[in-house]
């Protein structure tokens, strides 16, 4: 069985077959190599390969941690020293000062022995789904550069495609790992609601704000959770699982590809053992009817007196949040408090449950998406709304999202890399 992308790194670095000046010689070379030039919001070479040159006199090789040497992007929403944060926005890249302190992802990276490449393109406030932004262009994919990479993490997911990061960081609100993993034939892993640290980030709505990872295979995630979060990922999954695949209205618009990928989880999913069961979650129904108005109002607060300064549509959005009397949010959270309450009784009876990341396996450049964003976060929100945590499982046409209880990352884990196991040894 041929070993997962940043297990063949390691094993080269401990080798000395590479080291951490060339490994960012290398990333640093295939930067921005999407059509638009803006997988990064801000690239430093001189910065980037001074890091690398000092990892070895910082850690030796005895003692190398668990990112020693690895080029990861950072998405531009957390804070490194000595850089602005633009959070996907001109505004801030102009009033923000350069960072006098790294964020508390920025500095476990840097103390996981990682090579930061740079900054990534973003949404503007991670408020978007598709990959768009007026200020700093539309982000495609790097591999085709007919079709947006989603949103908001795009740049993060660009990165890894084309190469100069072999992972990164993402955040996930309402899909913003999940939709462009899912999109960019990438897997990713949104933390559940409440872990890691926010030091140094810019929210968008902190009662749903996650953080995460984005990287190419199921195997590599514990390793990166383990490095963020001091996660402790045993080898082995217990067995047998329950894992229920969600059927009626709530997936009832997916495109035939999408339904095709499902299928094909489903038989992975039973080749490892798992035992498979259909399940509704009718409740899920109106998610992005409870969910929008929530964080249109928590960030209208994170960018108050600030609204005219974006793009339309996230100004409409920032009004709207501000607009709504209390009596309205009341509505909506004591609404929201059932659905979570409703979605725990769901897990009491499966361990995880499989259903898409999105209803379409591909979002056209240049296309006019206004429509399909409600369309995709009716997919992505129910977990947004419970906090729960996520992996994405790849596939050529697009990712299906395995979803665990809150709190659940390391089972959830556990069975990812289970699955990346068994598919990498279906292809050798």
């Amino acid at each position: 069985m041929e070993r997962s992308p940043i297990e063949k790194l390691v094993g080269a670095l401990e080798s000395e077959a590479a080291d951490p000046v060339a490994i960012a010689a290398e990333a640093l070379s295939k930067v921005n190599g999407n059509a638009g030039r803006n997988s990064y919001i801000t690239v430093d070479a001189t910065w980037t390969r001074d890091q690398a040159r000092s990892l070895s006199s910082r850690f030796p090789p005895t003692e190398r941690p668990a990112l020693f040497g690895l080029p990861i992007a950072l998405k531009d929403c957390f804070d490194l020293k000595g850089f602005v944060t633009s959070a996907g926005s001109h505004f801030y890249a102009r009033h923000n000062p350069p960072a006098a302190g790294d964020s508390w992802v920025a500095a476990r990276l840097k103390a996981a022995g990682a090579i930061i490449t740079g900054k990534t393109h973003m949404q503007q406030l991670a408020y978007g789904i598709t990959g768009e932004n007026r200020d700093y262009g539309d982000c495609v994919q790097p591999l085709d550069a007919t079709s947006l990479t989603g949103g908001s993490s795009s740049g993060s997911a660009a990165a890894i495609q084309e190469g100069s990061a072999i992972a990164a960081i993402g955040t996930d609100t309402g899909g913003s790992i999940r939709v462009p993993a899912a999109l960019c034939g990438l897997t990713g892993y949104r933390s559940s609601l409440g872990t890691g640290n926010w030091r140094g980030g810019a929210h968008l709505a902190p009662s749903f704000d996650t953080i995460g990872w984005l990287c190419r295979d199921l195997r590599d995630l514990p390793r990166l959770a383990r490095a963020l979060f001091d996660l402790q990922i045993p080898e082995t999954a217990h067995h047998p699982v329950r894992v229920a695949y969600l059927t009626g209205d709530v997936v009832g618009d997916c495109d035939p590809a999408v339904m095709e990928c499902m299928e094909r989880w489903k038989e992975r999913l039973g080749q490892i053992g798992a035992q498979l069961q259909a399940i509704r979650a009718d409740f899920w129904k109106p998610a992005y009817e409870i969910y929008a108005p929530l964080q249109a109002c928590e960030a209208a607060k994170q960018h108050a007196g600030f609204f005219d300064e974006f793009e339309p549509a996230i100004t409409d959005r920032l009004r709207w949040g501000a607009s709504l009397a209390p009596a309205e949010i009341a509505e909506w959270k004591s609404r929201h408090r059932v659905l979570v309450d409703q979605t725990a009784e769901l897990f009491a009876q499966t361990d995880f449950l499989l259903m898409p990341a999105l209803p379409l396996p591909r979002l056209t450049a240049g296309a006019d998406h206004s429509a399909v964003r409600p369309k995709i976060l009716s997919y992505t929100t129910p977990a947004s709304l419970s906090g729960l945590p996520a992996v994405v499982l790849p596939g050529k046409a697009t990712g299906m999202q395995l979803l665990a209880a809150r709190g659940d990352d390391v089972r959830l884990l556990q069975i990812a890399k289970v699955l990346g196991s068994a598919c990498a040894n279906q292809e050798a």
